[in-house]
């Protein structure tokens, strides 16, 4: 069996996809370790659940680092520092810096609520997401993992999954059918990549 994978997270604000990713851990769906939990946001649930669960927790932001280059290099040398294979944002509400891309290129995951390349780039996210879906009059929605680039939602699409829209969905019911997507399919899709059968630009097993 090959050595868990070291997982590095990045959240803003609550973290369920963490979480989630956290207990397929624990449980061995997920053949990872989580490794450093870094957010923007001193008082994010994401810190809170990572000190919970004995893993690193940093605090890095514009507060932390003033100017983007300092703050880019240091999220770059903590991943390093801890010894990051795949970063995992989960609910990262900034973008990340040339330093961190170019050291993690092709090992950076994100998930998004929405079937990319609809519905994805500045402005869309949280429930203005979901609305945008509802608005557009779409039988289905659903969560995308994809690789991460220069541009917010628009690197290559690794994983889908889709869920049906129903009858008098709202932003907040679509969400959470959604949501329960994304816990199984970030977890599921990471599992492919430990396994070998997604390989990354740069990960090396």
């Amino acid at each position: 069996m090959a050595r868990p994978l070291r997982l590095g997270f990045l959240a803003s604000h609550n973290g369920s996809n963490m979480q989630a990713l956290i207990d397929a851990c624990k449980t061995g769906r997920l053949e990872a370790r989580p490794s450093v939990v870094i957010s923007n946001n001193s008082e994010s649930g994401a810190l809170a659940r990572a000190r919970q669960e004995g893993i690193p927790a940093c605090h890095l932001s514009g507060h932390t680092h003033p100017g983007p280059g300092v703050l880019d290099q240091a999220i770059c040398a903590t991943l390093t520092h801890h010894q990051v294979e795949v970063v995992c944002l989960a609910g990262y509400m900034k973008r990340l810096g040339p330093q961190t891309l170019a050291t993690f290129r092709g090992r950076v995951l994100n998930i998004h609520p929405a079937l990319l390349p609809k519905f994805g780039g500045e402005g869309y996210y949280g429930q203005a997401v979901h609305q945008a879906v509802l608005e557009a009059g779409e039988k289905e929605s659903g969560p995308t993992v994809h690789l991460v680039d220069e541009q917010y939602d628009h690197g290559p699409v690794l994983a889908q999954a889709r869920v049906l829209v129903l009858e008098g969905d709202t932003p907040a019911t679509l969400a959470a059918r959604v949501l329960a997507q994304e816990h199984r399919l970030y977890a599921e899709t990471l599992q492919r990549i430990a396994m070998g059968e997604i390989v990354l630009e740069g990960l090396k097993r």
